[in-house]
């Protein structure tokens, strides 16, 4: 078993989160959880088969497995993980993850997140499932299959700095600065990541950050305005009307 399955787009229900320590008892351990996932952050150097697949593992490493799966571990002495045990939704946009994967850079994060879920066990059950689910977000993006390879670095960090920045004046050169690469190279790069120009995809932004303001807050609308980076109310009046098909006082009485 190399990879498996996985929706995330719901909450884990979390049964239990701990450190594990193996070894002392004997070198081998078989067995396999009915009907939980595990969640391991590795500390230990061990060899593992999962479902019959042989796996190294090291520190560093982390693993999810599947409910129902027969585990094999072969210690070389006392060995420490981080572990949580859990139900995952069965519904909602499936993701391939491998069972073993290296943390990488995440790894200082990935042990801080489930070691804060340790200490909220089991007095702050939510809290500790809200860490767990985090980390199997972060775990879903170390290492995504080659037909989900996300976008250019560039351009996640050009979006990144839209969207830290749309109240402020924004122009194609000074994302390209905030992204490392070239105006020309950053206008290829994101027409093929997003289907969008640059401008095309901040003006979407600001009016649906605008859209959004309108309808759930009760933010003045030149508030708004400045807010999304729009200079004054006719401009936003404009953009609306164009991009929403109604006017800022209609958006918000529920007309787009």
């Amino acid at each position: 078993m190399e990879t498996v399955e996985v929706h995330l787009d719901e909450p884990p229900f979390v049964a239990n989160v701990g450190v594990g320590v193996h070894g002392p008892a004997g070198h081998t351990d078989v067995f396999h959880l009915p009907d939980l996932w595990q969640l391991h952050l590795y500390r230990y150097a061990a060899e593992l088969t999962v479902g019959g697949t042989p796996h190294a593992v090291h520190p560093g490493r982390i693993s999810l497995v599947p409910p129902a799966t027969t585990v094999r571990y072969r210690y070389r002495g006392r060995s420490e993980h981080l572990y949580a045990h859990l139900r995952l939704p069965a519904t909602g946009r499936p993701r391939a993850l491998p069972v073993m994967q290296d943390a990488g850079r995440e790894l200082a994060a990935l042990s801080a997140l489930m070691l804060s879920a340790v200490a909220a066990w089991p007095s702050t059950p939510a809290r500790a499932t809200a860490e767990v689910w985090t980390v199997l977000w972060r775990v879903a993006h170390l290492a995504p299959p080659a037909h989900e390879a996300g976008p250019h670095p560039a351009v996640t960090a050009a979006i990144a700095h839209i969207e830290s920045h749309l109240a402020d004046p924004l122009t194609v050169p000074a994302v390209a600065r905030a992204a490392g690469v070239s105006h020309n190279h950053l206008t290829r790069l994101f027409r093929v990541a997003t289907g969008d120009t640059v401008v095309a995809y901040i003006r979407r932004r600001r009016l649906e950050r605008a859209r959004h303001l309108l309808r759930e807050s009760t933010l003045s609308i030149p508030a708004i305005a400045a807010s999304v980076g729009i200079p004054d109310l006719q401009a936003l009046n404009k953009a609306c009307r164009r991009e929403l098909g109604a006017s800022p006082r209609a958006v918000r009485a529920g007309g787009a």
